[in-house]
């Protein structure tokens, strides 16, 4: 006799599939809001992120327009709303257009003859922790230029410790003015010495050089045999 076919696997899938189906018709009908409402909320937030980029984008396309703008009026001398002008772009534009603002804030008072206005300015970016340590570093130099005279040699001397070594940027500029304190402390040693640094040191601007060279043989320093070839 032909034996009847064996249905039992067949007939075990097709419970297992429905079971399934019927858990997540459930599933769904129990979570179907939520789960709609994420995928709503989740094209919201991309969408959200694509938007607010591109607003950046535009936005500061806009602000270095307008900085380019600012230039323009500084060169053809119509300064009277300049400072205004870098004042917003400072407080609106990114760390770079700020420092940026800044600076040329600066350079506008400076051009004006308002040197107290100036060094308030190097001395807010100075201190503005947001900024790259680049503006701050410049700043400070230039903040302590225009106020060498009125510091005190010790005060000037702590505050360009951290550049004026051989290896910093502004070695250059930091130690001449580090070396003309400690002159005025009476070490003319000391200060010779530093002198002579920054005038074997290649990495020093060649008028820097040039001047630290002279300055240390006032000292009594003999650099004779340590200056790079180009400043003997």
């Amino acid at each position: 006799m032909a034996q009847p076919p064996d249905i039992t696997e067949t007939f075990v899938r097709e419970v297992d599939e429905n079971l399934r189906r019927d858990q997540a018709t459930d599933f769904f009908k129990k979570n179907g809001k939520f789960l709609i409402a994420a995928v709503i909320l989740f094209l919201a937030a991309s969408g959200g992120l694509i938007w607010w980029r591109q607003h950046q984008v535009q936005k500061s396309e806009a602000q270095v327009e307008q900085f380019a703008a600012v230039y323009k009026d500084i060169a053809s001398g119509n300064t009277s709303q300049v400072p205004q002008k870098l004042d917003q772009l400072a407080d609106e534009g990114s760390k770079g257009l700020r420092g940026s603002a800044l600076f040329a804030k600066a350079a506008v008072a400076l051009q004006q003859g308002d040197t107290k206005t100036a060094i308030a300015t190097y001395k807010a970016i100075a201190e503005d922790s947001g900024l790259p340590p680049p503006y701050r570093d410049a700043a400070l130099i230039r903040q302590t230029a225009l106020e060498f005279d009125q510091l005190q040699p010790q005060a000037l001397i702590s505050r360009l410790e951290p550049l004026a070594k051989p290896g910093e940027p502004w070695f250059g500029s930091a130690g001449e003015m580090t070396a003309l304190a400690l002159a005025k402390q009476g070490k003319n040693q000391e200060a010779g010495q530093l002198f002579a640094a920054i005038a074997k040191d290649n990495t020093v601007p060649s008028s820097i050089r040039e001047r630290a060279a002279q300055l240390a043989s006032s000292f009594g320093v003999d650099i004779s045999n340590m200056l790079p070839n180009q400043a003997r």
